[in-house]
């Protein structure tokens, strides 16, 4: 069970105690470099300072931070890690809340201290739009050992039932956003005989199952509410580093270059068998309507799958972009309109669409492009980045103008998830740290969310 330790809070941390370790802030560095670009990107917006808060997992191996050396992209070498028991002397779960800021509180239910920020003033094409104000410091941070520094790797992914699921090492945590409580889901190195690591998490669309890729190249379906794994999906010959779902459809990709279709109401282990890629396949994402499958590789290559086509070739093959494709991103708001972004060589943002198979638009951000994501309740999107800004960027589309640009990162922002309401999201990067973002607004029909939400988070429970 968590507690607030902030300084405005009388309570203590249940585990510093237990650990007799006193919580200790995070200081961020913040980092700005420049970078040139392909279609220069407009608008900006200075760089505040990150809050400095804690919240870590129960570490089962030894921490590393990967360091930038070596090819932009290149993935760490991971192996499945030696078991040991943690230090009694380490704080292994603090949470440390940041009172500093002022302004009116955020819209998110997960406004829990008031941060304020500015937007930029709208260009003269947009002079009509009200303005909105974005915090440029994350409200929460929480600190997680043995978070990979690898490009490929899908680690972090929230669920409807508002579940956040974070693989670590060999262990996969689960974090309630609605109490604040953390639950250790599964430990791949307990069978010393099939020790493994954790590539990649998603959640099925009603969050009743975790999807687990592994680095052997196996895929675990857990009933998070039982705790237990339901079954173990075998096909891929290497890890299995991205994952889709779409109903009872999960897609894996791996690094043996294949894509495979499973039916997880079927009794084999999958269905079909895509090959198509030349390199690890590192993003998958369906549709909204589950017609289409976009998959981005380490070739360079994004390729788009038609699902009344079997998903037997692909429709569609675009070969824009100049580095791997791993940050896909499907347009809530017109049908057939993808996003996709290119890693260091490339740090383009491209649109497609994929009815015409023509591209649209390509925006060049400076960095390597890692996630992308849209805003369900307003036509906009989310970019994280790596080399060499580190940095998150809010853009409107289609005019591709920037709304916020977030830093506090220290590494690249590799991970990228939305909360279920479309206000929140979380980053996560080889800096072991995942930052919770108030972005978005609210439905206009929703207003701010209601204390009967879902996504209430239990203020009574985290103040």
């Amino acid at each position: 069970m968590l507690s607030d330790i902030s300084p405005s809070s009388s309570r203590t941390s249940p585990l510093a105690s237990q650990n007799g370790a006193s919580p200790e802030r995070l200081t961020d560095l913040r980092r700005t470099r420049s970078a040139s670009g392909c279609a220069p990107a407009r608008g900006g917006a200075g760089n505040r300072s990150a809050s400095q808060r804690a919240l870590a997992f129960p570490q089962t191996g030894p921490s590393r931070a990967a360091g930038a050396a070596g090819r932009a992209d290149a993935p760490l070498p991971s192996f499945p890690p030696t078991r040991r028991s943690p230090s009694p002397a380490r704080n292994l779960f603090r949470f440390l809340s940041d009172t500093s800021g002022a302004g009116p509180a955020a819209a998110s239910p997960f406004a829990l201290s008031p941060l304020g920020g500015e937007e930029p003033s709208a260009t003269a094409g947009e002079g009509r739009k009200p303005a909105r104000k974005i915090a440029r410091s994350p409200f929460k941070v929480l600190d997680a050992p043995q978070l990979q520094d690898d490009f490929y790797l899908n680690l972090v992914d929230w669920s409807r039932a508002n579940m956040l699921a974070v693989g670590l090492g060999s262990c996969v945590y689960l974090w309630n956003a609605s109490t604040g409580k953390v639950t250790k889901l599964c430990d791949l190195s307990a069978d010393a005989a099939r020790a493994d690591v954790v590539t990649s998490v998603a959640w099925t669309q009603r969050g009743s199952f975790l999807a687990v890729g592994t680095h052997r190249g196996d895929v675990q379906l857990w009933d998070w509410t039982a705790g237990r794994c339901v079954r173990t999906l075998t096909g891929h010959r290497a890890r299995a580093c991205s994952l889709a779902w779409h109903a009872h459809s999960l897609c894996s990709g791996s690094r043996d270059k294949s894509i495979l279709q499973r039916d997880v109401r079927a009794p084999g282990d999958f269905v079909t068998r895509m090959q198509a890629h030349r390199s690890e396949v590192c993003g998958l994402r369906w549709s909204p309507d589950g017609r289409e499958l976009a998959s981005g590789g380490n070739d360079n290559v994004l390729l788009i799958w038609s699902a009344r086509a079997s998903l037997s070739a692909p429709l569609l093959r675009f070969e824009a972009h100049n580095a791997a494709v791993k940050a896909l991103a499907w347009s809530p708001h017109s049908s057939g309109l993808l996003a996709s972004g290119g890693g260091t060589a490339d740090r383009c943002i491209r649109f497609w669409n994929t009815v015409s198979g023509t591209e649209l638009q390509c925006v060049d951000t400076g960095s390597q492009v890692c996630n992308l994501a849209w805003s369900r309740n307003v036509d906009e999107l989310v970019s994280t980045h790596g080399y060499s800004q580190n940095q998150v960027v809010v853009w409107r589309y289609p005019g591709m103008t920037k709304l916020a640009t977030l830093t506090g990162h220290t590494m690249r922002v590799l991970y990228l998830a939305v909360s279920p309401d479309g206000q929140t999201i979380v980053t996560g990067a080889g800096d072991e740290t995942l930052r919770f973002w108030n972005l978005f607004p609210g439905q206009p029909s929703q207003g701010s969310t209601s204390e009967t939400s879902p996504l209430a988070l239990g203020r009574s429970h985290i103040r």
